[in-house]
């Protein structure tokens, strides 16, 4: 390819772009106008879409698009001038423009005399009155800027607004391996009538595609390989806690030495001392003087760092994660045009509306949520929506209404889609469940209507009678169902008799990260998606019910089946007897069940790491992640989880969750929760905590800590002071004013040692406050113990 080839490959790979982007603004925009024809606001939108459409296929000799645009450009001035009012056939041959013009601007497309039609249709719209002259602006007697390749008076001015584009020649349609004939020559005409301040808008509109913002292409490949490298920075950033922490004993060391040498020379007094041993003792004081000053500024300057590490770290991340992100109208803007064509084909009048278009979704669930959708979708014109005649009879407007909207709930997407129409009906869906022999009549009687419901979502199933090209093949309800699923999320429905139906997706907001909820498994840490968790509990033995062999307990209304996570993953010892069970609920209806873990460890946000392809499919593991401090976990596959419950049933092989028939006491490590900004001090605190027998867990600021203390239990907090978005004494002071938590024992550490520092902290509602000044290992321990005893109970 030579040099001149590669640039109009490139041009044209820009003109498909800004084809893509100006078809969507000009089919928002005529589906408005279809019910608002005199919008002024739409019709310009729409007359500025195509100016820059035209002259967007101009600059790469694109002349069958250059036609298109400029036959609707022409009809979308008239209407603008009052000389004609869109009608809906006008609207449709305006659509149909836009989708030839997506055609043209694919390499290789042949649209035989579609476009001459098209042009003809356009032209032969009924016109109105001109309308009346407006009073002359000062703009308009401005001289007319120059423009880059101004084009032909008589592509621009006729008296009709379609004179010229009826009476060109058909030019040959592009392809990317043959140039276009050059446009046909023109005639001189009058100067334009159109007035100056107008050009000059349109002429703003050509340039759109030079001005916009600058994109770079990059594979999603590439992004996911940022992701994964700058996730890997984040936890690596964490490492340079413990080296501080390292330094800070050899300070103390150090600090050691020199008592000692301040020993000798006190057992040395008043003694007669060698001139060259009291001349080496001098200098040894002064080298470990100077050793002590240079490592108390090098500890400061690793401290520092290590915060800048951490934070720049934490927004390259952000960054990296963010360039996944897309708005969730990029993957929906052509659905109002689909909904409508699709209504048009049935006879109904149905219009959509799209609400949070702007909320930002993870581009690989963005594209994966089109099928879905379009199921939704269809299903909604078709079973939901009724004729308008049926309509008008139930006391509703002809036109029915679907609404799409996204939103981001709990750190979950929600997309919920709902219509007006005549909802579902449940008795028909009762009598069709028992004709397909799925439940006895008895049964279906006593199905909940939630319950009912679920059996729309089975494969092969449909409440149509005849099957179309849109629907009665059974394949709509299950295909959502399972595609949600891949994507870790589930669809609930809901409906009302005689005013319409309501689906809701739940879904991660990204593939490449994941919320989940953190447990305990016989010294492991696994992850639980919250997009499968139902509740969290805690279930109390006495509550723990033996049925048909197995264990259940009792949760809204239901029997639930209990299953040590234990047996599942590790195959080991049944976990020791306790007064309670930490339960995770997963599953929905029939299909739910609670597994037993050891003990809950707190909601986190973990970077998916994908597992060796030689692995193969790990049983019950859907990826790997990583920790803060670097410690790995299995992020947990669900799905696959209660499919091995069910095969542990079938097979008679399912073990009790205790291994005991009775409550046995057991001991446990008593949890804190140490808070400051340092890394260096931070990683300090808990090794001392850790090593002593305590659980411990970090949190980096004040307002982290709160949130911490709101979701899981400790039996002490320990924090500094001087903090960013919360600082200690706030920390402390929500924590007494909170009912839950105002009995919690609370000891600060700070390096302000003033007596008013001191009494700041206690009269916020501290139990103890030490200062880092005379801060040591066994200070800070014997402190501990003082106000929660030893590290087991």
């Amino acid at each position: 390819m030579n040099p001149d080839e590669m640039r109009d490959a490139s041009l044209l790979e820009l003109f498909q772009l800004e084809t893509r982007t100006q078809v969507q603004v000009l089919n928002n925009g005529l589906l408005a106008l279809e019910h608002d024809p005199t919008s002024a606001a739409q019709l310009e939108a729409c007359m500025r879409a195509a100016h820059s459409l035209k002259g967007a296929a101009r600059i790469v000799d694109l002349h069958p698009a250059v036609r298109i645009a400029h036959a609707m450009e022409d009809c979308l001035v008239a209407a603008q001038e009052g000389r004609l009012r869109l009608q809906a056939d006008d609207i449709d041959a305006l659509l149909l423009g836009t989708d030839l013009l997506q055609r043209v601007a694919t390499p290789g497309a042949e649209l035989g005399g579609e476009i001459d039609d098209l042009v003809v249709r356009l032209s032969n719209a009924p016109a109105v009155a001109p309308a009346p002259p407006r009073a002359p602006r000062p703009s308009d007697f401005l001289p007319p800027i120059q423009r880059f390749e101004d084009e032909p008076a008589s592509a621009r001015t006729q008296p009709s607004g379609r004179t010229a584009a009826t009476s060109a020649a058909p030019t040959a349609v592009f392809t990317a391996s043959s140039s276009a004939a050059p446009p046909p020559a023109s005639t001189p005409t009058p100067p334009p009538t159109t007035p100056p301040a107008q050009a000059a808008t349109r002429r703003s509109s050509d340039q759109g595609i030079f001005e916009g913002e600058r994109v770079l292409r990059v594979t999603a490949d590439t992004l996911n390989k940022l992701l994964g490298l700058s996730s890997e920075t984040l936890v690596e950033s964490h490492w340079v806690g413990p080296f501080g922490a390292s330094m800070l004993r050899l300070r103390r060391l150090q600090a050691g030495a020199a008592q000692a040498l301040d020993g000798v020379r006190g057992a040395l007094a008043g003694q007669h001392v060698d001139a060259r041993a009291q001349a080496a003792l001098d200098d040894a004081q002064r080298i470990v003087e100077q050793c002590q000053q240079e490592l108390a500024q090098r500890t400061n300057e690793v401290d520092e760092f290590g915060w800048r590490m951490s934070h720049l770290a934490q927004r390259l991340y952000d960054t990296a994660l963010a360039c996944r992100m897309r708005p969730f109208g990029d993957g929906v803007g052509g659905m109002p045009r689909m909904v409508r064509d699709l209504g048009r084909s049935l006879g109904k009048q149905v219009r959509l509306e799209i609400e949070g278009d702007t909320t930002q979704v993870d581009r690989d669930i963005l594209e994966k949520l089109d099928a879905p959708l379009m199921h939704l979708l269809r299903n909604a014109v078709d079973h939901g929506i009724e004729m308008p005649m049926d309509r008008l009879d139930a006391g509703k407007p002809p036109e029915g209404l679907i609404k799409l909207s996204a939103r981001h709930s709990a750190g979950m997407l929600v997309v919920e889609l709902s219509d007006d129409g005549a909802g579902i009906s449940l008795d028909r869906l009762r009598i069709e469940v028992v004709q397909r022999k799925l439940t006895t009549a008895d049964t279906a009687a006593r199905l909940s209507e939630a319950e009912l419901l679920e059996f729309l979502f089975l494969s092969g199933f449909s409440t149509r009678g005849e099957v179309t090209e849109i629907s009665g093949r059974g394949v709509g309800l299950d295909v959502v169902q399972t595609m949600v699923r891949q994507l870790r999320g589930a669809v609930r429905i809901h409906q009302t008799s005689g005013q319409g139906t309501r689906f809701v997706l739940e879904m991660p907001l990204s593939l490449s990260v994941v919320r989940s909820l953190l447990v305990e498994v016989q010294g492991a840490i696994y992850a639980f998606p919250l997009a499968y968790v139902s509740h969290a509990l805690q279930v109390r033995r006495e509550d723990i019910e033996q049925l048909e062999g197995h264990q259940h307990f009792r949760f809204m209304d239901r029997q639930v089946g209990l299953v040590s996570a234990r047996q599942i993953l590790r195959g080991g010892e049944p976990a020791p007897a306790t007064e309670s069970v930490a339960v995770v609920v997963v599953g929905d209806h029939d299909k739910r069940y609670g597994i037993a873990v050891d003990r809950y460890v707190g909601e986190r946000t973990l970077v998916v790491q994908p597992l060796d392809p030689r692995l193969g499919k790990v049983q019950d593991v859907m990826a790997g992640a990583l920790m803060d401090d670097g410690t790995p976990l299995l992020i947990l596959d669900v799905e696959d989880m209660l499919l091995s419950v069910r095969k542990l049933i079938e097979a008679g092989r399912l073990t009790r969750v205790d291994g005991a028939g009775q409550v046995a006491q057991t001991r446990r490590r008593k949890r804190v929760l140490v808070v400051d900004d340092s890394l260096t001090v931070r990683e300090l605190e808990r090794k001392l905590l850790v090593n002593r027998g305590f659980d411990v867990a970090v949190a980096v600021d004040g307002m982290d800590g709160w949130n911490m203390l709101r979701g899981e239990d400790f039996d002490l907090v320990v924090t500094d002071v001087d903090m960013p978005r919360m600082d200690g004494i706030e920390l402390v002071s929500r924590i007494k004013a909170d009912a839950k938590l105002q009995g919690l024992p609370v000891m600060v550490v700070s390096y302000k040692d003033r007596e008013e520092d001191r009494r700041r902290g206690l009269d916020a509602g501290a139990d103890y406050y030490l200062a880092k000044g005379s801060f040591h290992d066994d200070a800070l321990l014997d402190a501990v113990e003082d106000l929660i005893g030893k590290a087991l109970t």
